[in-house]
């Protein structure tokens, strides 16, 4: 297992682009990439699928942060990955973005697109922390 702190959050950083690879092209397929794009005032799916990658790595660096600490092996990861997937779902999509956008009224809000959000977000996890897991073992 990595030591905490830098190691660890370099190698999730590594996870969370993996993670956030798989739940871009997932986005790009629902056309959801000129909302994220919006949230730099631009509308362009490229953006859209950049930033989307820059905001994974930070995720994952975060993941990492506290995964290098107290989880070790495929099965701690995997399960802490699809937990860590759910808040960032709950901070990131239900939270932070409606507000950033100006949806206020859209905070906590929870329909289909929001579920489908939640899938993604649990397969950013569950990668991260499976990929991480890998890099990270002896």
């Amino acid at each position: 297992m990595p030591s905490a702190g830098a190691a660890g959050a370099d190698l999730a950083r590594a996870a969370g682009l993996a993670g956030g690879l798989v739940f871009g092209l997932m986005m790009a397929m629902m056309g959801m990439l000129p909302m994220i794009a919006m949230l730099i005032g631009q509308e362009s799916p490229l953006v859209g699928f950049i930033l989307h990658m820059v905001i994974s790595a930070f995720f994952g660096a975060v993941y990492g942060l506290v995964a290098a600490r107290f989880f070790s092996g495929y099965g701690p990861n995997l399960i802490a990955g699809a937990l860590y997937g759910v808040l960032v779902w709950i901070g990131g999509a239900l939270v932070m973005m409606p507000l950033l956008l100006g949806m206020n009224e859209m905070v906590l809000s929870v329909g289909q697109a929001q579920w489908m959000s939640l899938l993604g977000h649990l397969i950013f996890g569950v990668i991260t922390g499976i990929v991480f897991a890998y890099l990270s073992r002896p």
